[in-house]
């Protein structure tokens, strides 16, 4: 969950803006989400009193529709109203970190978020060791114009019961080509009832997982968890020159460099990886997403790339940056950063939108990375010339 910025800002909104950010009305934690068969962008985020992370009131969501010029083949989005995602909602709790994920075969969009008890911060609950929230979905079959109910996993998944909280996320979740459904997860272990509050605050140590489904989102399970401190995550599909597929998952750390670790589906697990990819000061969430090779014999090849966005500054949240990685098994193989977004940045969600382009959704301001939540569509090309190659 976001850590909680100064609230001096002035919010500029711009054509690039999204979600944009005033007094009392502050939105944050973005999720994205490129609907193919429909050609359209999802995307969310939380919808805060403050920028406090106890304050949020509701998710909120805007559809995007891709136009691109016929003479400079630039690609814009054309934004719809905000809409209140009132069905992602328990009475009581409020509702955070969204991820978005898609069934293929059904065509079952899954939010994926965590209701937390009232105004209950991440803090207390670990420093108290109550948890008080809970795993839920709702799902969508007309690109998010209409929603179910919620479905709350949380008394299904025996893991839950043992962690003194977890979250989701945020960001998006996955579908492997073999029809597995991904959602990015990280909980903190329980320390002993007979720890003092004080200490409960540095034993509780958080861990990236998956939740996982075979079954087309039926049920569900918890993967292996990574060895390794770790917070909020994102995960992709990888293949290598030889076709083997991996489920890579990058994830904040408490702070140096990032957590990153492939699961090559051999029983193991996953494996940490020894990244150099910089955290940012005390940690924040990152995106990463895998797309098909792009060269002159991507049609004769199987393997998959990543593309990868986070604050590029060792400091602070500031100078967003995509970075590649033609080589996903090898940490060392990461560009360095084209800085897409200079000045304050946050959180950001990467979406693939095929025949080589992205989108990215990005908090971001002039003063102060919360200000709003933007958009930019850009190429592999792009960024292949802004990473200096």
């Amino acid at each position: 969950m976001g850590n909680k910025p100064s609230t001096h800002y002035i919010p500029v909104e711009d054509d690039n803006t999204v979600f944009i950010s005033k007094e009392n009305d502050v939105h944050r934690i973005p999720a994205l989400f490129y609907d193919s068969d429909r050609k359209i962008l999802l995307a969310f985020a939380e919808k805060r009193d403050t920028s406090d992370d106890a304050s949020a009131v509701a998710l909120v969501m805007k559809t995007g529709t891709l136009h691109t010029d016929a003479t400079t083949h630039e690609v814009t989005v054309k934004w719809s109203e905000l809409k209140l995602v009132k069905e992602a909602h328990i009475e009581g709790y409020r509702p955070m970190n969204p991820c978005p994920l898609y069934e293929k075969t059904s065509k079952t969009l899954f939010l994926f978020f965590v209701c937390i008890e009232g105004t209950t911060s991440e803090l207390f609950q670990i420093c108290c060791n109550q948890n008080k929230a809970r795993l839920c979905y709702i799902t969508s079959k007309d690109g998010g114009q209409s929603w179910s109910g919620v479905t709350d996993l949380t008394d299904e998944l025996p893991e839950i019961k043992s962690w003194a909280t977890f979250a989701v996320g945020p960001g998006h979740g996955i579908q492997t080509e073999s029809g597995r459904l991904i959602v990015p997860v990280y909980g903190y272990a329980s320390c002993s009832p007979s720890c003092c509050c004080f200490i409960k605050f540095y034993c509780c140590t958080p861990y990236a997982i998956s939740l996982y489904s075979d079954d087309k989102g039926k049920t569900w399970q918890f993967s292996k968890r990574i060895e390794k401190v770790s917070v909020e995550c994102e995960m992709a599909e990888v293949f290598d020159d030889t076709g083997l597929k991996s489920i890579y998952c990058n994830a904040r750390s408490k702070g140096g460099y990032r957590v990153e670790a492939l699961d090559k589906n051999d029983g193991a697990g996953f494996r940490v990886l020894k990244s150099k990819l910089v955290e940012t000061g005390g940690g924040c969430q990152g995106s990463v997403v895998s797309f098909p090779a792009q060269n002159k014999d991507a049609e004769s090849q199987t393997n998959k790339w990543l593309l990868y966005s986070h604050p590029s500054s060792q400091s602070k949240r500031t100078d967003l940056g995509v970075y590649l990685n033609k080589v996903p098994s090898d940490s060392s193989a990461w560009s360095k950063p084209w800085i897409i977004n200079s000045g304050p940045s946050g959180y950001s969600d990467l979406a693939y939108i095929g025949d080589g382009l992205f989108a990215l959704l990005m908090e971001c301001g002039k003063q102060n990375y919360i200000e709003q939540i933007a958009y930019k569509v850009f190429s592999y090309e792009e960024v292949i010339q802004g990473i200096g190659k």
